[in-house]
């Protein structure tokens, strides 16, 4: 067996996998399943699989939103031999026909013909009948015949393909192999010094989500740690729910992206009365991975939190993308947040990250920049930054950083086949854009969103900072798209949802943001569109798509000039 399905098994099979398991069903109907009961569920899931036909290297299709049905189905997936690909869920607005076309092309492209269908997308059992796609439902699988023993894979065969976050008529996966899988766990579970005799996890990522499949089920799943796993409707519909769960829970380890620490944060600070009505005081490690951090929404967070107990030093800055499995570098534990403050004139113009004094009256200012700290890659792991023509660059000198290592994929799966993504020495570039500071990783933004004018390079997050610090507009809904990008007239617009959109505030809203932005960046938005909540097209995990707003939207972002 590969090591990963060997520690897998090893951890269930232990006393820890009878004393701890996983929590589900919160809020309103909680249920807690030991790892030794997944365990015993993957078995015959696993068992009826090899009995249907699933062969060693298979690819498996995975439908499902209920955590207590996903953990055991992709356990059994990776002791059966197989590969996951968790499939992208359909919306209540989703064109069924639309989707099951688009999941048509996704399993022929890794090379599938089954999938596995769980709650809450049982019922879509006829739309897959109709499209000719092959699938078993989960529940049916736990009366079969218990599979004995684990199938022998090799560590490079595929373990895991994640689906990315572009579109999905045109899909790519990342192959993540047994190698990858084993390599990032345990150089997590390392760094972060994970105990299964005193850690408990608590979360509401998707499991379709490289966060949430890796970092928060396949990491506690695979070293016995305690999990309380609850689905985004559950936090979206009351994100109080949230530190709720860390109170009553004595949760540990947590994470989140930038809007779940400001949305979180915001709902926090208006808790009237009782100062004991959360208790954040157990919590070491809130981890952001969102690239890049956004200073002022876990500041919303921790300022909020420290009347619960919180400790700032549990936030946990983190790098990661899934062509890495996961995690690239976390910040040092017990430090924080801690931002870079650096001069923009020198970052837009000269790609060079000079720092800004701590007595320079500019700190506290829009006339500076500020980036966290990501801390040192992972065990296993290299990073190194280089500029457009492969020269390796120096501290604190800005370009694309590439990755090396065993975490790293060796490719995509895309429609026109497979994709490698290594150089001839191993190097991944990432299309991220940073540098480092003192070997730790800093990143200022993805290179294709960079807008560049009059030979600057502005970042569109310091655009979409100043502009949702406007009152009206939607926390994480104010995106910058390029307009005209490439050429001379390269300009850029701002895009944003609010509540005042089609009212008489509307423009007045625009203006505010037009002022905030010019001020912050210093070059003027060729216009600023005001749309109603709802509006801007995101990833499944819930990203905004700069290039898909500025094609959708781009008579809107025309008309919104004049």
């Amino acid at each position: 067996m590969s090591r990963f399905v060997d520690q897998l098994t090893a951890t269930v099979l232990s006393d820890g996998g009878g004393k701890r398991g996983m929590t589900t069903g919160e809020p309103h109907d909680p249920v807690r399943t030991t790892w030794a009961e997944v365990h015993e569920r993957a078995r015959r899931v696993a068992g009826g699989l090899t009995s249907d036909g699933l062969r060693p290297g298979g690819a498996v299709g995975v439908l499902a939103a209920a955590p207590a049905l996903i953990a055991p189905t992709v356990q059994a997936v990776w002791l059966a031999g197989g590969s996951v690909t968790m499939l992208h869920q359909p919306t209540p607005r989703t064109d069924l026909a639309e989707w099951a076309s688009d999941t048509l092309t996704v399993l022929r492209m890794i090379g599938s013909d089954l999938v596995l269908l769980g709650d809450p997308f049982d019922q879509l059992a006829p739309v897959l009948e109709e499209n000719g796609i092959g699938y078993r439902m989960i529940n049916d699988l736990f009366d079969a015949e218990p599979l004995g023993e684990a199938v022998t894979v090799g560590e490079d065969e595929l373990a895991l393909m994640q689906l990315t976050s572009g579109s999905t008529a045109e899909p790519k996966a990342v192959k993540i192999t047994h190698r990858n899988l084993f390599s990032n766990l345990s150089a997590m579970a390392e760094r972060a010094g994970l105990d299964p005799d005193g850690d408990t996890m608590v979360s509401w990522l998707p499991l379709f989500h490289d966060m949430g499949m890796v970092g928060f089920l396949t990491v506690p799943m695979t070293f016995g740690i305690e999990l309380v796993k609850v689905t985004p409707v559950e936090f979206l519909s009351g994100p109080l729910l949230w530190p709720d769960l860390i109170s009553r829970y004595r949760g540990t380890v947590t994470a989140a992206p930038n809007f779940a620490y400001a949305i979180a944060g915001k709902r926090l600070a208006r808790v009237g009365g009782d100062d004991a009505a959360y208790d954040l005081s157990s919590l070491r490690i809130a981890l952001n991975g969102a690239e890049p951090i956004d200073p002022e929404a876990v500041r919303t967070f921790t300022d909020a939190g420290a009347r619960f107990g919180l400790d700032a030093g549990a936030m946990f800055p983190a790098y990661g993308l899934a062509e890495a499995t996961l995690a690239v570098s976390f910040a040092p534990l017990g430090a924080g947040m801690v931002v870079d403050v650096i001069d923009p004139d020198a970052l837009e113009a000269d790609n060079r990250a000079v720092p800004v004094a701590e007595d320079d009256p500019r700190r506290g200012t829009d006339k500076v920049r500020a980036f966290a700290v990501l801390g040192r890659p992972l065990r296993d792991l290299e990073a190194q930054i280089v500029a457009v023509d492969g020269t390796v660059l120096g501290e604190r000198e800005v370009g694309e950083i590439r990755l090396r290592g065993d975490a790293v994929t060796p490719g995509y799966l895309t429609v026109d086949g497979p994709l490698d993504t290594q150089d001839a020495d191993g190097w991944f570039a990432t299309g991220d854009l940073g540098y480092l500071v003192d070997g730790q990783i800093v990143i200022c933004g993805r290179g294709k969103d960079v807008i560049i004018m009059g030979g600057r390079n502005i970042y569109p997050t310091d655009v979409e900072r100043a502009a949702q610090a406007v009152s009206g507009v939607r926390a994480g809904n104010a995106i910058a798209v390029r307009i005209d990008a490439g050429t001379r007239r390269e300009r850029y617009a701002v895009v944003l949802e609010s509540t005042l959109a089609g009212t008489d505030e509307e423009r007045t809203l625009a203006k505010e943001v037009t002022a905030r932005v010019t001020d912050a960046v210093g070059v003027r938005p060729f216009s600023v569109l005001v749309l109603s909540p709802g509006s801007l097209p995101k990833t499944p995990s819930g990203k905004v798509k700069r290039a898909a707003t500025a094609s959708t939207y781009a008579n809107e972002i025309d008309k919104a000039s004049t």
